[in-house]
């Protein structure tokens, strides 16, 4: 009982971690623009997808599974240098036709945001690079496998900065529901989209380990009792095996999530990012940058669900296409995690995905397997019965 019990605990803790990594993209989100980012679930799935299309491009597949990488990615990041050049070249020949000062690219509004992309676009061409050498070269797998990981994080953030700047910028002064219904859009494009030929297709694949996977050791257990004439009396008992795999994914989760938990209270950025929560015309008017700093919101929400997708697929590596249930299932579980936590709280994101992890594989191991997710939805229900802003969250009073 106590081995089921450890084993349990610590499946818990390694997916309710990722749920919580999930869940602070949707919370960061909500506490500053008041709505609900769909799409960032598809996100999560497109960290995993690239991590594995990272994998194979850089030799770590099965025997000739190598690949390059594609040409119309080399194509955007060659259209995108480009279109950063043309903009600064133009908003140069304006600011000197109208007789302005200095030159510099951080305060202009096109080639800034251009140059941020390109920059983003081939950092991360230069990290797939980094561990296809530290394959072939070393066969460093651990390496290779933490710069796939930081490739497949600003990839997605990449992903997540264009669609605030395209998608939801524009929609920043609409009502709710338009915001909300491009975000359901924007979830279908994504889902679709990589089920195309030359994104990920549709059929089913199974990610490259990339992380070392052997036993740290053996908690519990009994060896088998050998009688005297040298048969076996009683069988061995195995005990819970700590894999590394799953102490680098845990940990990983945990290390992330206490970073940007030192981000929000500790740094000058995160004073801005709950300055902005807080009301964001009066942030505008004490001089914070509030485009500059929902945008940072989504980069960073977006980095932490491609994180979550690349330790997903390291301790599950059977992909599934990007459209199928179990993907939607798992961005449901996290929304659920943020909500049950405090949406719009970090801390109760954290939380509420361990508090996730916890009830569905306890109510698996000791109730019924068939009601895993009845567990989790029953548990939303009944705090939002109890307290409806979450076990973390505060309620806001409106003046009517």
């Amino acid at each position: 009982m106590f081995e089921k019990f450890l084993q349990t605990l610590m499946d818990a803790i390694a997916v309710g971690s990722l749920y919580a990594l999930i869940a602070l993209g949707y919370t960061m989100v909500y506490g500053i623009l008041k709505f609900i980012n769909f799409a960032h679930s598809d996100v999560f799935v497109l960290g995993a997808w690239i991590s594995f299309s990272g994998a194979i491009a850089t030799g770590w597949g099965a025997p000739g599974s190598h690949a390059v990488v594609a040409r119309w990615v080399w194509g955007g990041l060659f259209l995108l240098t480009a279109a950063f050049v043309v903009a600064t070249v133009v908003e140069f020949a304006l600011k000197r036709a109208r007789g302005e000062g200095s030159f510099h690219i951080r305060q202009t509004r096109y080639a800034g945001e251009l140059a941020l992309m390109t920059a983003w676009g081939w950092a991360a061409m230069a990290l797939l690079q980094a561990s296809r050498q530290a394959n072939s070269a070393m066969g460093l797998k651990v390496v290779s496998g933490f710069l796939i990981l930081l490739c497949a994080m600003l990839t997605c953030g990449l992903v997540g900065f264009t669609l605030e700047r395209v998608a939801y910028r524009p929609l920043r002064g609409a009502p709710r529901l338009n915001v909300l219904i491009t975000a359901i859009g924007v979830s279908l494009f994504l889902q679709n989209a990589g089920q195309l030929d030359h994104m990920f297709g549709t059929r089913p694949t199974r990610m490259p380990s990339l992380l070392p996977d052997h036993v740290l050791t053996e908690i519990g257990g009994a060896a088998a009792r050998i009688g005297p004439d040298g048969s076996e009396i009683a069988p061995s008992r195995q005990g819970v095996q700590v894999r590394l795999v799953d102490v680098i994914g845990a940990g990983t989760a945990v290390v992330l999530m206490i970073c940007l938990d030192w981000l929000v209270f500790r740094t000058k950025m995160g004073r801005a990012m709950r300055a902005v929560s807080f009301n964001e015309k009066t942030a505008a008017l004490m001089g914070i940058p509030v485009d500059r700093v929902i945008s940072f919101t989504f980069v960073l929400g977006a980095m932490l669900a491609a994180a979550a997708g690349f330790l997903y697929s390291m301790k599950y590596p059977g992909l599934n296409q990007s459209a199928a249930p179990v993907w939607v299932l798992l961005g449901l579980k996290a929304f659920v995690a943020a909500v049950v936590g405090g949406i719009g709280n970090v801390r109760g994101a954290m939380l509420g995905g361990m508090l996730i992890g916890l009830i569905e594989f306890f109510g698996a191991a000791y109730l019924s397997t068939d009601f895993r997710d009845v567990y989790v939805f029953g548990l939303l229900i009944l705090v939002l019965l109890v307290r409806p802003s979450g076990l973390l969250g505060s309620t806001v009073a409106e003046k009517v």
